[in-house]
């Protein structure tokens, strides 16, 4: 896989029916999607597995031979550039619409997001690009987060542990945070006002059942 592949779909899943969608024509083997960049006139193929793995190959036609210019780091010049260009673009347009991100691994983090999905309507937004593994939800209506979800250290929550979890951070109010917070299931809310938020690791600890009661209230409260 290039550099520019990788990039592009790291933390990526495939949406297979947005393939067909697409354009993609599926083969016994995969699918794919071809098209002829307007500005150089090659011909690009795009390979993608059921298991969401992509690979990409450019052709120049006046020759019929592979062309690999595009993804050597040094190479210079307005044509490479071109071809790069509209490389990348066809990438990213492909990633937009046909995948969507995979960041979080835990089994209660993605049921959260389903839940969230068909409850709501709503989908994780990632807003920083310096922490690409943070995200929110956001009411439609007034614009206000009620759900956090982020990849951190336990340390960051006062564990002993550097070890990487998945947490939730939803709104509370602060008479019901005082008394629930105990620094082991429940802790303050991790980057955010720690009067009015909570925060839970998603390690399954806490039941789904409850976790889906306090994002609930959490979307309640951010009603104004």
């Amino acid at each position: 896989m290039s550099n520019i592949i990788y990039s592009i779909f790291c933390n990526k899943k495939v949406n297979l029916p947005k393939l067909l969608q697409f354009g993609f024509v599926k083969t016994e083997s995969d699918y794919i999607y071809h098209k002829t960049l307007s500005k150089s006139g090659f011909l690009l193929t795009v390979h993608v597995t059921s298991h969401g793995e992509v690979s990409a190959e450019i052709i120049d036609p006046s020759l019929n031979e592979l062309y690999t210019l595009h993804l050597v780091d040094h190479a210079t010049g307005g044509f490479v550039e071109t071809v790069k260009y509209e490389y990348q673009e066809v990438l990213l347009e492909i990633a937009a619409q046909c995948f969507q991100t995979d960041i979080f691994q835990l089994k209660q983090s993605n049921k959260l997001i389903d839940y969230v999905r068909k409850t709501y309507g709503d989908e994780l937004e990632f807003l920083w690009e310096k922490f690409p593994k943070n995200a929110i939800w956001r009411r439609e209506d007034t614009q206000k987060w009620y759900g956090i979800l982020l990849t951190v250290p336990k340390q960051k929550l006062g564990l002993p542990d550097d070890k990487t979890v998945e947490i939730f951070d939803f709104r509370i109010l602060p008479e019901e945070l005082e008394a629930l917070v105990d620094y082991k299931t429940y802790f303050p809310g991790y980057h955010m006002n720690k009067k009015h938020w909570c925060t839970i690791i998603l390690d399954g600890t806490v039941p789904f059942e409850e976790i889906c009661r306090r994002i609930d209230a959490s979307y309640l409260l951010a009603i104004k």
